[in-house]
């Protein structure tokens, strides 16, 4: 029977398309599992307490459209209102359409389908005017300085809370799998070593037409330029942290861990804006797991930040670091106490000049590809360095002493035995022969030991202690985690030596794990860098529909890694057991979804 006219021109005008040869049904227990996931998250929920008296028809649930966008991601790669429309209406049991709302039977004539798409599409429009601090026109081009003023609202206190806010709840939708392998403890073989990364996000649309005087329908996004690049990426970039791992002593070459190596963290933001301050976001979030604070690998966009938005934090959240430099950053770096800061680690003060300043300009080539020369000073400037005494404590500091004391030192020093002189550990005379064929004895013979050289001056007459650094003339020293606004050793302070093999062993396996996941993320299957497979405009739509398909890369990392290790799936009990987010974002956020006031 043909369709009647008007219905047949309404079919094709249709948008999306219907693909009939194509309409394969999902089983109602995999839509189970997706919708206790996504149930589990708490995403849902806040945002239907948050829409609770907006005006306007309530239309669709926003659990039921970011439903509709999961299982659109997990099937299709593509988190797109379109084929979330197809799938809802079209793929689905009945049973799976009574737990979402949706008519038993699919769309029987052209305009219902119209209908039921645009009901969709205001779905999600709902919910990024509640979640944008001032919701602006998204399909057509605004003047350049209304634009800035929308940008700009961003930026104020009240556009920074709607941020962090939706900042929040994209990161409970991705640490959604990651809280289901921590509740059946599959992440029991991660030490809490994580590596941080910025990768960019294209956009679909156009950057600003300086000519025109016009702005691009992305007012917040920017030019992303990855390291070596000499072409940007007009779009945003997204924060990553992920599980890593850095090799420990003992540990054989090559052995894998027992974890599924998960995203961990996602911030999606302007280019070059709030670099540190993000990636501390999602490491705070993520330390109310419960999870260990291992070793944090950054490369130099986070060593360049400044200390109060990156490292400072950091260390208070109880890493370590691993960070590498920039040519002009490498070799003496500053002072604390006295002691020498030589590439991230403080050093006695009369370290000889050649080892100080072994890396001082060095090249980023001469440093990856180390010559012999500069790994022999690499080895001989390491006893220089100053011991822990004194892990970090609640606060991050730490205690340090001269690499002279102790009751195994690395080097000898005239001045220290002056000032501290060493009690012999028994009341019987040294031994005059030493064992050769036993390394410790010979390690711990002073012939072994390079000998600080003082000043000459020195030699005759020793000065006051009050006159010779802290670092010599107490027991230890203690380094705070911001040094006391000391910005040099805030800044640059590291964990382990720079270009050493305990810094090798930590910083390069975690950030080949952060170039692992961005390559896992931007796969065939699901591309997050595909600015087609999330087309809608705006930085609140990208925001939810990046972390969309990284929840679902993340179930795809965890999924696949449960297999190959036991050969068997995630069951609905696995989905049930996901505990909900311990510590929800504070009360909704006064947003009227009007634009701000433009300057005079």
């Amino acid at each position: 029977m043909a369709r009647p006219a008007r219905d047949e021109t309404a079919a094709r005008a249709l948008r999306p398309r219907i693909r009939p040869g194509k309409i394969t049904k999902i089983e109602d227990s995999k839509v189970g599992q997706l919708l206790t996931l996504l149930d589990r998250s708490g995403v849902p929920q806040r945002l239907e307490a948050m829409l609770q008296g907006r005006p306007g028809p309530a239309g669709v649930r926003p659990r039921t459209v970011l439903a509709g966008l999961l299982l659109a991601a997990y099937f299709t790669g593509k988190a797109t209102v379109a084929e979330a429309w197809r799938i809802l209406h079209f793929r689905l049991e009945p049973r799976a359409r009574t737990w979402l709302g949706i008519p038993h039977e699919p769309p029987a004539t052209a305009r219902e389908s119209i209908a039921g798409s645009r009901r969709l599409y205001r779905g999600l429009d709902r919910i990024t005017t509640l979640l944008d601090p001032a919701r602006c026109n998204r399909r057509s081009r605004l003047p350049m300085d209304m634009a800035d003023a929308y940008a700009d609202a961003w930026h104020v206190p009240s556009g920074r809370q709607a941020a962090e806010q939706l900042q929040h709840l994209a990161n409970q939708l991705v640490l959604a799998p990651v809280r289901l392998a921590q509740q059946r403890g599959y992440l029991r073989g991660w030490h809490g070593d994580v590596g941080v990364d910025a990768t960019p996000i294209p956009v679909l649309a156009d950057p600003d037409k300086e000519r025109a005087g016009t702005a691009s329908v992305e007012i917040t996004a920017g030019w992303h330029y990855s390291a070596g690049a000499d072409e940007g990426t007009f779009g945003y970039s997204a924060s990553f942290v992920v599980a890593a791992h850095r090799r420990r002593p003992g540990e054989r070459a090559g052995k894998p861990l027992a974890y599924p190596q998960l995203c961990l963290g996602l911030v999606l933001d302007t280019p070059t804006v709030r670099v540190g301050r993000n990636a501390v976001t999602a490491l705070t979030q993520l330390t109310e797991l419960g999870f260990p604070a291992g070793t944090c690998a950054a490369d130099r966009a986070y060593t360049g930040c400044a200390p109060e938005n990156f490292q400072i934090p950091v260390r208070r959240l109880g890493y370590r670091l691993a960070l590498d430099y920039k040519a002009e950053n490498r070799g003496k770096q500053g002072s604390w106490r006295g002691a020498l800061l030589v590439d991230g680690s403080l050093a006695c003060p009369h370290m000889p000049t050649t080892l100080a300043q072994a890396t001082q300009g060095a090249k980023d080539e001469a440093v990856h590809m180390p010559s012999e020369e500069l790994q022999q000073a690499v080895e001989e400037r390491a006893p220089y360095f100053l011991k822990t005494k004194q892990g970090p404590d609640a606060q991050g500091a730490i205690r340090l002493h001269c690499p002279a004391a102790g009751p195994s030192p690395s080097v000898n020093c005239a001045r220290r035995d002056r000032l501290r002189p060493r009690k012999p550990r028994s009341s019987t005379p040294p031994p005059t022969v030493v064992n050769l064929a036993d390394s410790r004895s010979r390690a711990a013979h002073p012939a072994a030991r390079p000998t600080v050289q003082l000043p000459a001056e020195e030699w005759l007459s020793l000065p006051p202690p009050e006159e010779l650094p802290a670092v010599c003339g107490k027991s230890d020293i203690t380094v705070p985690a911001d040094a006391y606004g000391d910005r040099m050793v805030a800044k640059f302070r590291q964990d382990d030596h720079y270009l050493t093999a305990a810094w090798t062993t930590s910083y390069k396996p975690i950030r080949s794990h952060n170039e692992g996941i961005h390559g896992r993320l931007k796969s065939d299957e699901i591309d997050i860098g595909n600015p087609k497979h999330r087309p809608a405009p705006g930085q609140v739509a990208q925001t939810l529909l990046v972390a969309i398909l990284v929840t679902v890369g993340n179930l795809d990392i965890l999924e696949t890694w449960l297999y190959q290790r036991t050969g068997t799936h995630l069951t609905d009990t696995d989905y049930t057991t996901v505990p909900t987010p311990r510590k929800p974002h504070p009360g909704p956020i006064e947003s009227t979804g009007r634009p701000p006031p433009l300057a005079d």
